[in-house]
């Protein structure tokens, strides 16, 4: 395993600042949060068009699968290709996309249209690698840390201002509003990110694509990577934060979806405190603080399945909770990106895909552990699932060890 950054072309013409992380944390967020905007808009959309709130589901659907196929079949090239002719392009479709999403006539046009959306709203996931290959070694861990507080913020930010603009607004002026913004920090990447040379030896996109596959067998260690995320940050918080949508709207809190919404900004803890974790790994620390993140999250888990009847109880659990995912996520992505020079688009492929996979378990399993028995039962779920992490972080520890010390870290 090779230590250090190969892309010296790069080194040369980008220099990783904050500042340009902060760039990049927002425009990643931008990226990601358009996968979002449509969520609390569902109601008035399918209202408006006449057709059952039921179906507003298969709005959402139609985001997830383009925005899967993106992942696997658009992100790779980040390894690739030149990279800002790359996040350009994907960028500029991304706010044509919306524009179409915005002024579309019916159900079936707007479904196409946030198909199109999510396939091609990928920009996040093509800079996020790119800022570990411009961070130096010894930096990467707060770069990634940083990067991904945006895309955290993102998330949570666009589910947030969507409903209060459709209100203001309808819902298609948020469309409008997503494709202004996303315009705007397009034209903003393609004046600061100078051209970045490709410094990959891949001919084909048919052997990029197959070599995504084959990333277990040149990394033994990616597997348990892969896991810690894919247990907590796919199963357990979907499971928390679906649940929490139950919870909160019958008794004893019985909230509208507007106050909903205000509880879910606890989560904005993890994108604060998200952006120094990544630290840790720069500081030879990762391997203690993924386990005490584990640790937090069954601790927090257990506080869940105790407390449920007071709000202010429900909000520090929800915010601890966030700050342990997000450090979990953070590191295991800055060890991901650790793992190879020449792969990290398609590591970072790998990554998504699996959470994703782990993810939409999470939300199946969220709705039948609620219909078994409630907030209670999805707790008890949330404590086993973190208990079986907190087990996989011990069976890993010497792996994660020993590629600590071959890197150098």
């Amino acid at each position: 395993m090779e230590n250090g950054n190969i892309y010296g072309n790069e080194k040369k013409s980008v220099v990783m600042t904050t500042a340009l992380a902060s760039l990049f944390a927002i425009a990643g967020g931008l990226a990601i949060g358009n996968l979002y905007w449509a969520q609390p808009l569902l109601a008035q959309i399918m209202t408006g068009f006449g057709l059952p709130v039921s179906n507003g589901g298969l709005l959402v659907t139609a985001t997830q699968i383009g925005y899967a196929i993106g992942i696997l079949c658009i992100v790779p090239l980040g390894d690739f290709v030149q990279r800002k002719k790359l996040i350009t392009i994907v960028m500029s479709l991304s706010v044509l996309a919306l524009f179409t999403c915005a002024v579309s006539p019916s159900f079936v046009i707007l479904s196409l249209s946030l198909f199109s959306m999510g396939l091609v709203t990928v920009s996040g996931q093509i800079i996020l690698p790119l800022a570990g290959d411009l961070s130096k070694p010894s930096d990467r861990g707060r770069i990634v840390g940083i990067v991904s507080s945006g895309i955290t913020t993102g998330i949570l930010f666009s589910r947030f201002a969507s409903g209060i603009l459709a209100g203001l607004w309808g819902w298609r002026a948020v469309y409008i509003i997503a494709a202004v913004l996303n315009l705007i920090m397009a034209l903003i990447i393609i004046y600061v990110l100078p051209v970045i040379p490709s410094s990959n030896k891949m001919t084909s996109y048919k052997g990029l694509i197959v070599s995504v596959f084959t990333t277990f067998k040149r990394h033994k260690v990616l597997p348990k990577i892969l896991l810690h995320t894919g247990l907590i940050f796919g199963l357990v918080f979907n499971l928390f934060w679906t649940s929490l949508t139950f919870l909160l709207s019958g008794d004893p809190f019985n909230y509208n979806t507007f106050q909903i919404g205000l509880v879910s900004l606890s989560g904005l803890a993890a994108a604060v405190f998200g952006v120094g974790l990544g630290k840790l790994q720069d500081n030879g620390l990762s391997v203690p603080a993924l386990g005490i993140f584990v640790l937090i999250s069954l601790v927090t888990m257990i506080f869940g399945y105790m407390v449920s009847d007071s709000i202010v109880a429900v909000i520090i659990i929800a915010a601890v909770f966030s700050i342990a995912v997000q450090g979990i996520s953070v590191l295991s992505q800055a060890r991901l990106f650790a793992l190879s020079n020449e792969e990290r688009s398609r590591l970072n492929t790998v990554f998504v895909v699996n959470n994703f996979i782990f993810s939409a378990i999470g939300s199946a399993l969220a709705s039948l552990l609620w219909s078994w028995g409630g907030w209670s039962c999805v707790m008890l779920g949330g404590i086993m699932i973190s208990f079986i992490a907190l087990v996989v972080w011990i069976l890993s520890k010497s792996s994660f060890i020993e590629m600590d010390e071959t890197i150098g870290i």
